[in-house]
């Protein structure tokens, strides 16, 4: 699946809106039950009802926000933590989705608490209706089994709890180093699997496998 980045200064003018109010963040906060998820916002300077006074609904096409965290709960219990240094949340109804242009960093906890592994990249685009993260650029992901995988596009299924990507892999784990392309796993990453291994690499050296 590939998802093509848009261009916000074209796409979602802002002209009216910034000429009343430079720049501008929003805090906001949103709680949805079931596997549900909220936004803890910090750095908020303007109010929205003060911004909805000076803008029509066809101007506020985007909202800006700052030091981003998004928590997902499951029977109460926290399982995933998402962060940002700033989010774009655009507000098309048909497509209403949030962009991380400086990057992401997100958490996966057992139903303890602990952390289970850390995903990180340095870029990802959020897609509220269909519940799905793409992740680009840099992606790296650990697992507290010293298992690591790196890529340039992973996508995250939020409904399934599945992570996926058709992208060229690499995997470091204890003794061994595996390449690949195409990869899958639950997200907390204690299941995994390659669907076409490329290259299989012994850490002491002793042995270097590869595929076709």
């Amino acid at each position: 699946m590939n998802i093509q980045h848009s261009t916000r200064n074209n796409q979602y003018p802002m002209n009216r809106l910034n000429k009343f109010l430079g720049n501008l963040d929003i805090g906001y906060s949103l709680l949805v039950i079931g596997c549900s998820f909220f936004f803890l916002l910090t750095s908020c300077e303007n109010d929205l009802e003060e911004i909805k006074s000076v803008a029509t609904p066809d101007e506020l096409k985007y909202e800006t926000m700052t030091n981003v965290e998004l928590l997902y709960s499951d029977s109460a219990i926290i399982r995933v933590k998402v962060m940002g240094d700033k989010m774009f949340r655009y507000l098309d109804i048909n497509t209403p989705r949030q962009e991380f242009p400086e990057g992401i960093k997100v958490d996966f906890f057992d139903p303890s608490g602990r952390t289970q592994s850390e995903l990180t990249a340095k870029y990802a685009l959020r897609f509220e209706k269909k519940n799905e993260i793409t992740v680009r650029d840099s992606v790296v992901w650990e697992s507290k089994k010293n298992e690591k995988l790196e890529t340039e596009e992973l996508i995250w299924d939020e409904k399934i709890n599945k992570v996926y990507t058709k992208k060229f892999v690499k995997i470091t784990r204890p003794g061994e180093i595996v390449y690949g392309y195409g990869f899958e796993a639950n997200q907390d990453f204690t299941r995994w699997e390659i669907n076409a291994i490329t290259g299989r690499i012994k850490v002491d050296g002793l042995a270097d496998e590869l595929e076709e």
